[in-house]
């Protein structure tokens, strides 16, 4: 394709950057043919123009999708070039946190300077086992690959590691071997890889420094060789090393130190053996001092010191050895401290002979103290004619001072490489090996110097191969998948390598100057410019004559020529090695002596060569030439050995990277990173993939990943392969763009990344059509629901209008109405108020004019008053002067009128008729006047009444109108001054608004303050809070706990811990158990390898080759038996030798001695028995023999006796069961120490009672038996002797069983028949016979009455039984009648039914049981009636052979023998001898098969029932052999079927059921709770099978582990497939990241599925129901299955990124979903098997979860509860997306989860532990099944079984 098709817009590139490399761009415009530069938009967004038409300039590298980014392997990206391994190594660094990365065969491992916790035991496990590719990168993949390769191609292995200083290298090489440690373990004891691992610490102390790079910089490279077996153990280990920097032991630069060891010796002068060294602190010496700081934060030279002692011990090093090694390093920092003094200008120089650094130098290594003095000042000079001696200058004195130094140390380096070769070296034949080479990696410095050369050098060699190998690996899988193979052009060092080691090469011309008398650096600098100028790998420099560039495959360097001669030469004055050669001390003598036969592959450093100036003797002259070999001729020598081992095995490659040179944890420095990229040989490799086809993909794969591309025609085809063809025909024009494999698909660079584009485009160009006819859709949805709504709300509206309409038109009618009625009631009340105030006006008005009027009357009519009374008074008094004067006028003037008056009237009264004229005028004058009087008083009346009224009327209604008038005004006021308020009041609202808004922001600050301290302040007050109650609680509880029972306290504290600690000691003690069997295991093995040694011709072989279970079987007791192993084991150490023993010598050694100590106790014990017997058998012989008219005393003698000892034997057993009872108090009262203890001291105190308890039990036994036979002779005699009617029986009152009153006649009639006492009666014995004849019939009688004496017994006890039943019954049914007759009517009716229905069914089952009774009852008579009538039949037979005289013994047998019936009582007799039949049909050969149609678990009852019968004839012996025999074949069975499930669950059903039946019918009444009175009769009754039943819990957690170590076994290879990649929802694709590349050449790994694995979970559930197995284990069993489940499964999540999505997480939630489904279905809720799998239910959430958010951070650590905070991050940092539309987690995200999650005490450790085992517990579980309902199927060919 073109450049136009890749440079289109929106595509990404990367451009040249000084500060970052390389960088990100976005191109913005199509490039096109012609363009001179580029269009670019930066990640900031900024506008860049690129420049492609300049000189030199290109097209920028195209940077690959996003979803190949953080690939696993680098050659998995589709554009392979240096930005992008670079940006994929960033991402994983930073924001993965992942420090391994794949590129091809190469492991890039990346320095974290940081400690992470992936190199557990756990990860070990997790990578064993895997191909290389299915997990994520990491050294363990690696060291697996090396291992598997070795196994498979039997071809030796090598790992390189390489790396420039402070990368990683010596950790990455010693985790390799750790690895190799933990999975190919030795198989001897000689723990050769512990000591392969100790040898580290040893290495690192001395050949270890610290540097301004790195800490712990290795300055010397090594290579390991680790040796194995055939089959695959560790057997030795070989070291070589490779140019030790000896310059640093006399010089180191600014913050550098010396060699490791020289301070940790310094740091542990102190200690008392070191006094003698003279040593201070490291500041004091020269050789310790010269980069300024001594010490390293962190770091504890001391204890390192500790360590590195303990490491050589561990590796055999003597102590003298050891100190002598401490000696030598003292003296060389004794030897840097020499003054030496300068005279004549420093020509001549001396060293005073008191200087106390040259004494304690030559006291420490033991050498004259003189020679060495004047030999460190002088040289002996040799020349044809003579030798003398010379001083040396002080430049001179001081280069051979720091020369012997630097010998001195380095052969003391040599000598110890050997002797840790020699401790790690082996007999053994080495069948292969894998070698670990950690070497330094190519440096460049400002001044480069030899050292750097000479590693430029080795880093070319190893280039070199490196390129052929790659090369070599590309050109098989090319021929492998039938690809035509092209040359591929790739670098080529070996130009390189020619100019340094060809002949006249660098070396040779170096060497050639050495030998020169006065060679110079210069000269040697000139031959090289004249030599090598035309050399394309060679320049010189411009500015200088004194050095030289060698152009490298990694970079050009420039190296300083002065000093190359000196350190080739590497002088030492031969003076000086003689004097050491003549030390006192043997092993400093032998460090400088000269090897005959040098081996030069041993190491580089090994014999560094010096230059003698000695005569010139022919003696020495041989040994002078192979002694002043040079440096550089021993380093190419021993490169060139080394490159032969490296070419002779199959290479891996680990590089090793250093991020940053400041040692900060996981920053990343781009600059550096390349550098070491490119001098690593990552990007050569890179290149040569890109020069091929590097993109590779199966064609599942492929045709998964890009079906889309495909049309639906193509897709309908069946072949995979040709539709992919199809495909790539079409899309990829240029056919040389991709080949077809006969598995894969080869892409050329570049190829995936179009694909992707196209796919993306498929994607992109279906999603428009998707969101264009969704949209489409959506809108088309949208207008239909808006055109619905719009017409809806139109209606709604025109109708809401309409209605508003007419309710406006009706309010209006309304208000006009009410407008009219207001306005007219208005202006009428207006005109009412109006007219009233107008009256009222008025009415004041005139009142005030009236009373003004008024007023004025009354003013004027008080001054007419007073005007009156002045102008009366005035009048009175004018008057009265005038009247005076009047009067006296009047008088006067009347005197004289009245004088004429008088005169007239006197005449006119004369006259009469003028009188009558007056009289009548006035008459009528007076009657009007009287009716004008009257009328107005009526008037008056009448008016003042209307003036009252309407006086009334006016006031109300003046009232009424001022009121109206006030609300008036009150009205046109208040709204006026409302409006003003209100006005005013939203000014005022609006600035206090401003105000408050302005105050709000304060307030918020300082309320959010506020807030926070008062947050704080109430967290503070909560937390005293809680503290104060806590103290209250506290201190309530103490003063409770004070007031109660200060013993029930400690009782109830006791309990509580004795609980736990029961929990410990069961966890602790099935551990034990495990441990046991595992050790049983081994020395089995260890046996059968025996066998195998000793079946050579001539040899015998020995029994101790028998099985212990075997030799269990053949020893009478359980201590026997275990000194029968333990002698077998002694004699088995002794013939294999101890290196073959496999088991742990320590338990071993306790064990045996425990045994002897009992094996001592027992003998004793039974030589006191034995001299007891003897005593009392010699005792009764003479008592017999010389008291013969005492026997009567003899007799009470014995009795008394034998009552003593059954006193004894009582005591016994109280003391026995008193020290059981001590032995719990004790372990109620003390602690766990004190409980182990006490326990030994009372379990030994109690064994001791059991064998005096055994002791005293048979000498009882043999008591009664001599007494018996004493009785029986002292009455025989006397009955004999006088038999009368009246005799009485002593023994007639006395219950006599029917059998044994059989049992007892037949052994007397036995007895009658060998023996001649009753010949003294008569001949016949007819008398006798027939008295002991009579004697047991009438005790069989007598038994039989009592028999039925207490069979009415019982039967009255039962029909009580059946009352009481009864009476109870009548009870609850008129209990039932009350509650019913309160119910209503139809529940009563109901609750009938129900009555009725369970009276029904009761009474059903019980007819059924009694029928089922009846049946086997009868099947037991008809067996009874076979039996007898079988016998009657023999016995009809035997009659005619026996004689005449015999019958009436024979009529007394038959008289004997009429008893009564009995039925089956559950216990089986069988004989002696038949026991190793009964266990080899019930236990051996049997097979389950045989027994699944009968009782669960049959063997135990059938076994129980056995036991039973032997307790019931009280034989101990029969019962110990049974049980112990019984044991030993369930063993045997288990040790042959070892990976038979359903064998193994077969037999843990059977030994718990046997178990739970010596519990059941113990007798102890703890355990017979749940019996029925039947099944209390089957208990046994003579022996305690305690330690039989806690062998027999041993035995069933032994079971029980291998039954979980089966079934782990079967489930473990389908839980990752099954669980993980399983796709069990169809459609949701777990697309692997594509490109994905495996290396590992393994076979297809065979898949499971989530089916597969629930059916076989429930092949395990039906097997374990089908055989009886109790619940409660079966429980157990699938908790712990499930928790490996979950364990397994979440280990895989962790290491593997491919299954990190989120895809991963539905797929995986929803098959945990199926097995908690699976659980439900089996009723296993309550296992606790679901909550085991609440970390990886948490961890498929997290995968689900949205991850951008602060709150999403806090749901997932609110949610993932049961994953640790390493768990979480490492989810997310592996967290990758499968598609495009899926997003990273960010590292700020990550950051915020760690942040929050900070407070949490979780385990360090990252993986779950798979192999850890919950402790088991066997409940008791008691059976309903009682023993003589048992049936014997006849397929068990137990026909020697008899029924009792």
């Amino acid at each position: 394709m073109s450049a136009a098709q890749l440079y289109t817009k929106y595509t990404r590139v990367w451009i040249p950057d000084p500060d970052e490399v390389w960088r990100s761009a976005e191109i913005i415009k199509d490039y096109k043919e012609g363009d001179k530069s580029l269009q670019l938009k930066l990640e900031d967004e900024t506008l860049y123009e690129y420049p492609i038409d300049l000189p030199g300039s290109e097209l920028p590298f195209l940077r690959n999708p996003d979803i190949l980014v953080g690939q696993n392997d680098l050659t998995a990206l589709s554009y392979l070039h240096e930005p992008a391994v670079l940006h994929n190594l960033k991402v994983r660094f930073l924001e993965s946190n992942h420090i391994y990365t794949y590129c091809g065969i190469v492991l890039v491992a990346i320095n974290p300077y940081e400690q992470l916790p992936i190199y557990e035991q756990d990860v070990i496990y997790a990578y064993s086992g895997q191909n290389m590719g299915d997990m994520d990168p990491h050294i363990f993949a690696v060291a697996e690959e090396a291992y598997k390769q070795m196994a498979r191609d039997e071809k030796n292995q090598s790992i390189i590691v390489s790396g420039e200083s402070g990368a990683g290298k010596t950790v990455s090489a010693k985790y390799a071997m750790r690895f190799f440690a933990t999975v190919g373990g030795s198989a001897s004891e000689t723990n050769i890889e512990t000591k392969v691992l100790a040898s580290s610490p040893i290495m690192e102390a001395i050949g270890n420094a610290k540097t301004t790079r790195n800490d712990n910089s290795s300055r010397f490279g090594k290579y390991i060789q680790i040796g194995f077996d055939k089959r695959y153990h560790i057997i030795g280990a070989n070291m070589r090393t490779y140019l030790l920097e000896k310059s640093r032991v006399v010089f180191q630069a600014e913050d550098e130190r010396n060699y490791h060891i020289f301070y940790q010796l310094c740091a542990s002068s102190s200690l008392p053996e070191f006094k003698d060294l003279g040593l201070t602190c490291a500041e004091d010496f020269f050789y310790t001092s010269q980069g300024g700081d001594t010490s390293i934060d962190g770091v504890d030279d001391a204890d390192d010191f500790e360590k590195t002692r303990h490491a050589f011990t561990l590796l055999g090093v003597k102590e003298s050895h050891q100190m002598t090694i401490f000696r030598i390093i003292a003296a060389i920092l004794h030897l840097g401290n020499l003054k030496i003094q300068g005279e004549r200008d420093g020509e001549v120089c001396s060293i005073s002979s008191e200087d106390e650094h040259l004494s304690s130098f030559c006291s420490l290594l033991g050498v004259e103290h003189s020679q060495m003095q004047h030999w460190l000042c002088h040289r002996k000079l040799v020349t044809t004619a003579e030798t003398y001696v010379k001083s040396m200058s002080l430049h001179q004195v001081v280069n051979a001072r720091n020369a012997l130094a630097k010998h001195i140390y380095a052969q003391l380096f040599n000598w110890i490489v050997q002797h840790i070769n020699k401790a790690l070296h082996t007999t053994v034949k080495q069948h292969s090996f894998i070698g670990v080479l950690d070497i330094y990696g190519f440096e460049t410095f400002e001044v480069n110097s030899f050292e750097q050369f000479c590693i430029n050098y080795a880093n070319e060699k190893l280039q070199q191969q490196f390129n052929s190998h790659v090369f070599k690996l590309e050109q098989e899988e090319y021929m492998k998948e039938g690809i035509p193979w092209t040359l591929i052009d790739f670098y080529d060092n070996q130009p390189c390598i020619d100019l340094i080691e060809a002949k006249l090469g660098i070396l040779d011309l170096l060497d050639e100057e050495c030998k020169v008398p006065k060679g110079t650096d210069q000269n040697w600098a000139q031959k090289l410019y004249d030599r090598h100028a035309a050399s394309q790998h060679f320049q010189k420099p411009r500015m200088s004559n004194t050095s030289f560039i060698v152009l490298h495959f990694a970079d050009k360097v420039e190296y300083q020529s002065e000093g190359f001669l000196e350190k080739n030469r590497d002088t030492v004055y031969e003076e000086q090695i003689n004097i050491l050669k003549a030390s006192q001390y043997q092993m400093v003598a032998d460090l400088f002596q000269e090897e005959k036969d040098a081996v030069p592959a041993t190491a580089v450093a090994k014999r560094m060569p010096r230059i003698n100036v000695r005569s010139a003797k022919p003696a020495f002259k041989a040994a002078n030439k192979e002694h002043r070999k040079t440096v550089g001729h021993q380093f190419r020598n021993s490169l060139q050995l080394l490159m032969e081992t490296l070419n002779a095995t199959t290479p891996h490659y680990v590089r090793c990277i250093k991020p940053n040179d400041e040692k900060l944890p996981f920053k990343f420095d781009p600059k550096r990173a390349v550098q070491q990229l490119r001098a690593c040989g990552v990007l050569e490799t890179i290149r040569i993939s890109a020069a091929g086809f590097p993109s590779r993909w199966s064609y599942p794969d492929f045709f998964n990943r890009y079906r889309v591309l495909m049309n639906k025609r193509d897709l309908s085809k069946n072949d995979k392969k040709q539709i992919c063809q199809t495909l790539l025909e079409d899309l990829i024009k240029d056919p040389d763009k991709f080949q077809f494999g006969r598995t894969k698909i080869f892409f050329r660079a570049g190829q995936v990344a179009y694909l992707e584009k196209l796919r993306a485009d498929k994607f992109r160009a279906a999603t428009i059509m998707i969101q264009k006819t969704v949209r489409g859709w959506l809108q088309r949805a949208r207008y239909q629901r808006l055109r619905r709504a719009t017409l809806a709300l139109q209606r709604y509206a025109r109708g809401h209008l309409a209605r508003r309409l007419f309710q406006h038109l009706r309010r209006t009618r309304a208000a006009i109405i009410l407008q009219k009625q207001y306005r007219m009631l208005r202006m009428r009340r207006a005109f009412l108020r109006v007219c009233s105030a107008t009256l009222t006006i008025q009415a004041f008005a005139r009142g005030m004019f009236v009373r003004r009027i008024y007023h004025q009357m009354l003013m004027e009519h008080k001054a007419t008053i007073l005007q009156k009374y002045a102008r009366g008074w005035l009048a009175r008094v004018r008057f009265r002067r005038a009247q005076a004067a009047a009067v006296v006028l009047q008088c006067h003037w009347r005197r004289l009128r009245a004088r004429r008056q008088l005169q007239a009237l006197r005449i006119e009264a004369r006259s009469a008729q003028h009188l009558k004229k007056l009289n009548i005028g006035m008459e009528n004058k007076v009657v009007q006047l009287q009716r004008k009087v009257d009328e107005q008083n009526k008037e008056n009346k009448l008016l003042n009444e209307q003036l009252s009224m309407l006086t009334s009327a006016h006031s109300s209604e003046v009232e009424k109108l001022k009121k109206e008038l006030q609300q008036y005004q009150q009205t046109q006021q208040g709204d006026g001054k409302q409006l003003l308020s209100l006005q005013e009041e939203t000014e005022r609202l609006r600035m206090e608004l401003e105000r408050a808004h302005g105050e709000r922001e304060v307030l918020e600050d300082s309320h959010g303050k506020e807030r926070d301290l008062l947050r704080k302040r109430i967290c503070d007050l909560e937390e005293e809070n809680a503290l104060l109650k806590q103290e209250k609680e506290e201190l309530n509880s103490r003063i409770l706990c004070q007031s109660e029972d200060e013993f029930a306290r400690n009782t109830v504290e006791e309990n509580m811990q004795m609980k736990k600690e029961l929990e410990e000691e069961r966890s602790r003690y099935q551990n034990l158990v495990k441990e046991y069997a595992s050790l049983e295991q081994r020395y089995d093995n260890l046996r059968d390898e025996m066998t195998i040694f000793k079946q050579t011709p001539g040899h015998r072989r020995n029994p101790s080759n028998q099985s212990s279970l075997e030799s269990d079987s053949n020893n009478p007791s359980i201590c026997t038996s275990e000194i029968g192993d333990t002698e077998d084991v002694i004699q088995q150490v002794e013939e294999i030798g101890m290196e073959k023993a496999a088991m742990d010598m320590t338990l071993f050694l306790k064990l045996q001695k425990r045994v002897r100590e009992l094996e001592l106790e027992r003998k004793k014990l039974q030589a006191q028995l034995e001299k007891k017997e003897q005593e009392s058998k010699k005792s009764q012989v003479n008592e017999i023999k010389t008291e013969v008219t005492s026997e009567h005393e003899d007799f009470a003698y014995n009795s008394l006796k034998r009552q003593e000892l059954e006193s004894e034997n009582k005591k016994l057993k109280n003391e026995l069961n008193e020290l059981r009872k001590a032995i719990a108090d004790h372990a109620t009262q003390n602690n766990s120490n004190d409980v182990q203890d006490g326990y030994n001291l009372l379990l030994n105190q109690l064994k001791s009672a059991n064998e005096e308890l055994e002791v005293r039990k048979e000498e009882v036994l043999i008591l009664r038996s001599q007494i018996m036979k004493a009785a029986q002779q002292k009455e025989t005699g006397k009955n004999m002797e006088s038999i009368s009617p009246n005799a009485s029986w002593p023994n007639s009152d006395r219950h006599v069983d029917q059998e044994d009153a059989i049992e007892a006649y037949q052994g007397m009639c036995e007895t009658n028949r060998k023996t001649e006492d009753w010949g003294y009666l008569n001949e016949d014995g007819e008398l006798g016979l027939a008295y002991q004849g009579l004697k047991q019939v009438a005790r069989l009688l007598e038994a039989q009455l009592q028999d039925q004496r207490r069979e009415h017994e019982e039967e009255m006890e039962a029909l009580k039984n059946q009352v009481d039943l009864m009476q109870e019954e009548l009870e609850k049914q008129q209990q039932a009648f009350l509650q019913t007759l309160q119910l209503s009517p139809e529940v009563q009716v109901e609750f009938g039914l129900q009555q009725e229905i369970t009276r029904l069914t009761n009474e059903n089952l019980d007819l059924k049981e009694l029928l089922e009774k009846l049946e086997k009852n009868e099947k037991k008579l008809k067996k009874q009636l076979k039996i007898y009538m079988k016998k009657v039949q023999d016995f009809e037979a035997s009659q005619t052979t026996v004689p005449v005289e015999r019958r009436p013994h024979e009529r007394n047998m038959q008289v004997a023998v009429q008893r009564k019936e009995k039925d089956f009582q559950g216990m089986l007799e069988y004989y002696k001898e038949d026991e190793p039949l009964l266990i080899r049909n019930l236990i051996t050969d049997l097979k389950p098969q045989a027994v699944s149609a009968t009782v669960p678990c049959l063997p135990a009852y059938i076994l129980y029932m056995c036991i039973r019968h032997a307790d019931y004839i009280n034989d101990d012996q029969k019962v110990h052999s049974l049980l112990t025999s019984t044991i030993n074949g369930v063993k045997k069975v288990l040790k042959k079927h070892q990976d038979d499930f359903e064998m193994t669950s077969f037999w843990l059903a059977n030994t718990c059921r046997l178990l739970h039946c010596l519990k059941q019918y113990s007798g102890e009444e703890g355990f017979m709770t749940q019996n029925t009175a039947k099944q209390n009769e089957h208990c046994l009754k003579n022996f305690d099978l305690t330690e039989y039943r806690q062998v027999l819990g041993h035995l069933s957690i032994q079971i029980y582990q291998q039954l979980i170590n089966i079934a782990e076994g079967i489930l473990q290879p389908m839980i990752v497939s099954a669980v993980l990649e399983n796709e069990s929802i169809q459609g949701l694709s777990i697309v692997k990241p594509v490109g994905y590349r495996k290396y590992s050449s393994n076979a297809g790994d065979s898949s499971y599925s989530l089916d597969e694995m629930i059916r076989q979970l429930n092949t395990f559930h039906s097997i374990m129901c089908d055989q009886g197995l109790d619940p409660e284990i079966i429980q157990q069993v699938f908790k712990q299955l499930f928790y490996m489940i979950n364990a397994i499964a979440l280990n895989n999540l962790l290491l593997r990124k491919d299954v990190c999505s989120w895809s991963t997480g539905m797929q995986l939630r929803f098959n945990i979903s199926q097995l908690e489904e699976w659980l439900h279905g089996k009723n296993l809720q309550q296992s606790g098997a679901a909550q085991t799998l609440e970390p990886l239910i948490q961890a498929a959430q997290l995968l689900q979860l949205k991850k951008k958010t602060s709150e999403d951070a806090e749901a997932i650590c609110s949610l993932c509860t049961s994953l640790t905070t390493q768990q979480i991050v490492k989810i997310l940092n592996l967290y990758t997306p499968v598609n495009e539309f899926e997003e990273r987690v960010t590292v700020a995200f990550i950051r915020n989860i760690q942040k929050q999650l900070q407070e949490r005490n979780d385990p360090p450790q990252l993986l779950l532990d798979f192999k850890h085992m919950f402790p088991v517990l066997f409940p008791f579980n008691p059976s309903a099944i009682t023993m003589d309902s048992i049936h014997l199927p006849a397929s068990l060919n137990l026909d020697f079984l008899n029924k009792v």
